[in-house]
């Protein structure tokens, strides 16, 4: 029972100090001079592949350094580097039950420049049938990991090569998925297609601050996380200003991330080890979440607060922000219980219709089971300046800002010590 006071007490000492500390390290001012630096117009709105994201990536991984993070494994320069797939089909040819078939009627997805096809390569045969929808089941055929030959019936012969829009890139994976449009019973077939195929290069800027008291085998982490990318440069709005600056989506959540970094290496409590992770191509797919997710084993992650669109207000005001799948886990509830005797407090996701957990970069590893949530003040159905030019510094709310990152990390403190372990998603109630 001793020994149980002690650890209160540390607690509580522990939490009063970083309250204190917190209004030194989390300011105004500081958090002002990421942002305006992040979303500035030489950053080019931060597109992939562009000038601009190499810049803000340097500079993100700069602002790591200097917190006194470490890179992650492998790395020596805080980039989570990593490949995409452009496979552009150029050319295809087949037969079934000796009969030639159309080019026009054969799409493949696959990471191979050349595929070759027969009834004996242990493909497993499936149908899109008439009644069928056609995207729908294609995308769950291309994205389930196996190869499969897809027997499409002729009523979607109209929308067949709609199917090429479906090709997009993708990491590289050996499974391939061969679409077919043919009315043929088919016994003997044999196909192949020949692919130009382009690697794109993107990178997440990742940093680690080791946990104090944990062996390899039972380490632990917990997750910062925000999307550094955004939407480039565009058709000029009517001020014809065509930089789409990404102040709010998602340059203030990387702002959290930098500014949690900092303060969580000066307070230096984390029993667990923390993760901070800024991510690519969330406009494009949620590729660099996906990437970053697979560098982890779930059971070993303990919470991930995933951070996106903070800037502005909630639709309760001041001093409150949103969990997304709140009730999927007992999260919200632990961060609600460290911050009483605050002004701030967390909300359910007010927005349910729009399947906010499942949209943002957190959703990779929820699906796992891993309590990840997203944090926001994004008011989904009134945001006037949504993916437009208008997204720029001067329309947030930087003070409001400032109170909810130092609000992410006095509610995170009991989960960063080691105190409390958030309970799991329910991988079998996902939809």
């Amino acid at each position: 029972m001793k020994k149980f006071y002690v650890s209160v007490i540390i607690l509580l000492t522990s939490v009063y100090v970083s309250a204190q500390k917190i209004d030194r390290i989390i300011t105004v001012k500081k958090v002002s001079k990421i942002e305006k630096t992040l979303s500035a117009d030489d950053m080019e709105g931060r597109a992939i592949f562009t000038p601009g994201i190499d810049k803000a990536a340097a500079y993100i991984a700069k602002a790591f350094k200097k917190a006194g993070l470490q890179p992650p494994p492998s790395s020596t320069n805080f980039f989570q580097e990593f490949t995409l797939i452009e496979a552009k089909q150029t050319t295809a040819s087949g037969t079934v039950n000796s009969s030639h078939m159309d080019s026009s009627h054969i799409i493949a997805f696959t990471s191979k420049e050349t595929l070759s096809v027969t009834q004996d390569s242990g493909y497993e045969n499936v149908q899109i049938n008439a009644g069928d929808k056609l995207f729908n089941t294609a995308y769950g055929y291309i994205t389930s990991g196996k190869n499969y030959v897809v027997w499409v019936d002729t009523a979607h012969a109209k929308n067949f090569f709609n199917l090429l829009r479906l090709k997009r890139e993708s990491f590289r994976s050996d499974n391939s998925v061969l679409f077919v449009l043919t009315e043929q019973e088919p016994v003997e077939y044999s196909f192949s297609i020949q692919h130009r195929i382009t690697e794109k290069k993107l990178k997440n800027v990742v940093g680690i601050l080791p946990g104090k008291n944990r062996s390899a085998e039972k380490e632990e982490y917990v997750i910062f996380s925000g999307h550094y990318d955004h939407l480039g440069i565009g058709q000029p709005d009517a001020k014809g200003d065509s930089v789409f600056n990404g102040a709010n989506d998602d340059a203030a959540g990387i702002t959290a991330v930098i500014m949690l970094a900092k303060y969580f290496k000066k307070v230096n409590n984390n029993e667990r080890t923390l993760v901070f992770a800024a991510f690519t191509a969330e406009e494009s797919g949620g590729f660099g979440s996906q990437y970053f997710s697979k560098q982890f084993e779930p059971d070993k992650v303990t919470a991930m607060f995933n951070i996106e669109m903070i800037g502005t207000e909630s639709k309760w005001g001041a001093n409150s922000a949103y969990i997304t799948g709140y009730e999927k886990t007992d999260m919200g509830k632990i961060l609600e219980k460290n911050l009483e005797g605050t002004a701030f407090k967390f909300y359910q996701d007010p927005y349910p219709d729009q399947q906010l957990f499942y949209r943002s970069d957190n959703a990779t590893l929820a699906r796992l089971g891993v309590p990840a949530h997203t944090v926001s003040t994004s008011k989904m159905d009134s945001e006037p300046y949504y993916h437009t030019p208008g997204d720029e510094f001067s329309t947030l709310d930087i003070k409001n800002m400032t109170e909810i990152i130092k609000a992410i990390a006095l509610s995170s403190a009991s989960i960063v010590n080691g105190t409390d372990t958030p309970s799991r998603v329910d991988t079998k109630q996902l939809r």
